[in-house]
């Protein structure tokens, strides 16, 4: 959709950690520690892939696989880990004020995408630009 839509589309990711998966904050923290270097979107689609494997280890290794500097990578956790942690804490908290209960949740304008394929996509999109 954003190659279709490169002047209309626009996304913006938000954390929403599970609390029945016992990995899913310290992988949320690990994308945020990797955004730092640019390589979020490397490190989610690896964790997202790899979602029932999560540990402790497997996120490490996920971190190393997606080519992160480990260094400072550890050193962006510790750093961060309060400004992580507040933002995880704010994302969630607009998530759940928006409805979300699950992952992963679409919305465009603001409206959940209930029909998650590319017609939907495309559908919903082509409802919100016919209204500008």
């Amino acid at each position: 959709m954003l190659e279709q839509y490169p002047k209309d589309v626009k996304l913006a990711y938000k954390q929403f950690p599970l609390g029945n998966h016992k990995f899913a904050r310290p992988a949320a923290l690990a994308s945020m520690a990797a955004q730092e270097q640019g390589k979020f979107w490397q490190l989610h689609d690896l964790i997202f892939a790899n979602y029932n494997k999560l540990s402790d280890e497997k996120i490490r290794g996920l971190a190393e696989q997606a080519g992160l500097d480990m260094k400072q990578f550890d050193q962006d956790l510790e750093k961060n880990k309060l400004r992580y942690a507040r933002q995880i804490q704010d994302d969630m908290r607009e998530g759940q004020g928006n409805g979300v209960r699950g992952t992963p949740s679409i919305f465009i304008n603001g409206k959940l995408l209930k029909q998650r394929s590319l017609q939907g996509f495309k559908a919903m999109i082509d409802k919100e630009l016919a209204k500008k």
